[in-house]
């Protein structure tokens, strides 16, 4: 391990010509064979670590799932399993796939054409549909019918609904047909991250263009480029932006997406699933996470992430972060597992002296609370899928595939990583004096994330050698791109205002063809229209009205202009005063978009409300604190 002799994954391996040794200097961010010393360093501090655990919990088994139960499983997580003839909203399922851009689709049809074969071999009672008819219903219940060829089905049925909604509505584009040949100034710069067109459908075009073949990795593979977001004049959405009914359409896609993307590079996506363990039901060490927020929530309601883990970080932060070797030096093993037991009994009873703790033990604490949770804090579903990141061909992929793997982590898990991560740049802040670069940080946090204790089996010790360059790059993209990874791609958000469109127009048609109802429906719409009429006449053409419950303004009409941004409205409002005192600070107020084609979503300062109003045309809007 010391010599550097080791297997690695393609790029990955360098070597110096003539055993000249490596620049390690810390301008040039790389991953040569010498740096990787410490993270053989880490592993073997783990492995003394556990050693000395005489308390070792149950080992987490993965199990080998039977043929077509992870296509299975894959479409209940993606809420399809009524394809395969689970009961199921079919209408639901409808909405969405017709929202599925081309390679999304593939990714679909070729999980239910494998649950199709299994279930035919296992002569199950009910009946399977054909794969190909699945996309093509969709088409005979709006009265047309396609010509059986999979490219013509999903092309037909997309431009279709494009002609349907041309007059209707605002248009979104999902990345469907237009996406397969996006037009020349719409192809970014390779810093530029593309979030209007679906990844995979900006891989598949890639892959089949001669720009695709210069782009591939080659040279440099270790530096990372400075990516950014372009700005998006209806506003960049963040994880927590949106309302638990979106963000769980949200995690659909996000699976199919990810999905489609690896299949498009050729690239094996498979979940993990672990077999069920006896944990901990109570304590800081080996509790599952979601035990943890549940006792500490009773302590300090609204928390979102474990107060031992909050504590470690802030114990660990007052002593300076720079200490040269923050992280890379372990604390002594002895006292380490002394505190760890004193913890146990005294921090929930808040009798723990935390002046005894010095700043290199509480930095092994913190790692040692990654590792013994019973389940990887990347999850045992997703760990592989992080892994394999690596294996990407671009950079730009691996930190698009990063962005829709955040995007499917529980909410507790991705609530502690942010933290985390957050933590180790300002680390990586104080280089020059602690000596951490982010190639050292990525070197040394890597073994804690990726090299879990519950897989212990043989294949990961075997593959050790394999994975330590790959996934540390996979953790310094993590620390390095954090604040991209956490942003809902828009074509994601267009998706979900697609189904939440196509859906209500679909109730509505449903409620005109009761006729039970109709009665009801006459005298609400009645009733809506009168409503209505004063706020017409009240709101003219090119004004909406803004709600602000909490604050001293309760109400107020806004001219849209073309500059108008939602700050400008915030801070409009907080600007009246008339006899309340203000309470609230404009850090803790937001502009929100509720209804319309939107369940709710927190708007970004730099929103151009013109555009969004043209996008969503018939919400409400409605500044209040985020939290309420």
């Amino acid at each position: 391990r010391r010599s550097g002799q080791y297997t690695m994954n393609h790029e990955n391996s360098k070597k110096a010509p003539d055993g000249a040794p490596f620049d390690r200097s810390g301008s040039q961010d790389s991953l040569d064979e010498l740096s990787m010393d410490d993270y053989w360093k880490e592993l073997e501090n783990i492995h003394e670590t556990r050693g000395n655990n005489h308390e070792e919990q149950e080992a987490l088994v993965v199990k080998e799932p039977d043929e077509g139960e992870l296509e299975e499983e894959w479409l209940k997580e993606a809420g399809l399993s009524n394809l395969f003839g689970e009961p199921g909203d079919s209408l639901e399922s409808m909405v969405f796939l017709s929202t599925l851009t081309r390679t999304q689709k593939a990714a679909v049809e070729k999980r239910v054409e494998t649950v199709t074969q299994t279930m035919r071999k296992k002569n199950k009672q009910y009946q399977i549909p054909d794969v190909r008819d699945i996309f093509r219903l969709q088409n005979d219940s709006k009265g047309k019918v396609c010509d059986g060829s999979e490219p013509s089905t999903v092309r037909t049925f997309e431009n279709k609904n494009e002609t349907q909604d041309e007059a209707k509505g605002p248009k979104f584009s999902l990345g469907t047909d237009e996406q397969t040949r996006p037009p020349e100034d719409m192809r970014l710069s390779e810093t530029a991250i593309n979030l209007e067109i679906s990844f995979s459908e900006q891989a598949a075009n890639l892959k089949d263009s001669s720009v695709g073949k210069m782009c591939k990795g080659g040279g440099d593979d270790t530096l990372l480029p400075n990516f950014k977001l372009p700005k998006d004049k209806t506003g960049t959405t963040k994880i927590g932006d949106l309302a638990p009914q979106d963000m769980k359409k949200v995690y659909s896609l996000a699976l199919i997406e990810l999905t489609a993307l690896y299949d498009i590079l050729g690239t094996e996506f498979k979940q993990q699933k672990a077999a069920k363990i006896k944990t901990k039901d109570s304590g800081l060490f080996g509790v599952p996470l979601a035990v943890l927020l549940e006792q500490d929530q009773k302590k300090v309601p609204g928390t979102k992430t474990p107060l031992i883990f909050q504590k470690l970080i802030s114990q660990i932060e007052e002593a300076t972060l720079e200490t040269e070797g923050l992280l890379r030096i372990p604390g002594v093993a002895a006292r380490v597992k002394s505190l760890c037991q004193e913890l146990e009994a005294k921090f929930y009873e808040g009798t723990f002296n935390w002046e005894n703790v010095k700043q290199h033990d509480a930095a092994s604490l913190l790692k040692l609370f990654i590792r013994e949770l019973p389940q990887p804090l990347l999850t045992v579903e997703y760990l592989k899928a992080f892994q394999d990141v690596q294996n990407l061909p671009t950079k730009k992929q691996q930190l698009q595939a990063l962005n829709l793997l955040v995007l499917l982590l529980p909410e507790a898990n991705r609530d502690t990583l942010k933290v985390l991560l957050e933590f180790l740049q300002r680390v990586i802040d104080h280089r020059d004096k602690n000596k951490m670069t982010l190639k050292n940080v990525a070197m040394v946090m890597a073994p804690n994330l990726f090299t879990f204790h519950g897989f212990g089996s043989k294949s990961v010790e075997q593959s050790e050698f394999v994975m330590a360059a790959g996934t540390a790059n996979v953790m310094r993209f993590m620390i390095q791109y954090q604040k991209l990874l956490w942003t809902i791609p828009k074509f994601i958000v267009n998706q979900v205002r697609k189904q939440n469109a196509e859906s209500q127009k679909k109730e509505k048609k449903d409620k005109a063809m009761k006729k039970l109802l109709k009665k009801m429906a006459y005298d609400r719409e009645k009733h809506e229209k009168q409503d209505k009429t004063p706020n017409d006449a009240d709101v003219p053409q090119g004004v909406i009205r803004v709600q602000a419950p909490h604050l001293s303004k309760v109400s107020m009409a806004i001219q849209l202009t073309e500059e108008l941004k939602a700050a400008d409205i915030v801070a409009r409002f907080l600007s009246q005063k008339s006899g309340n005192v203000q309470t609230l600070k404009r850090e803790e107020v937001f502009l929100y978009e509720i209804g319309g084609n939107i369940g709710e979503r927190c708007l970004d300062d730099d929103t151009y409300m013109k555009d969004l109003y043209q996008l969503n045309p018939n919400a409400e809007w409605v500044i209040k604190p985020r939290n309420s």
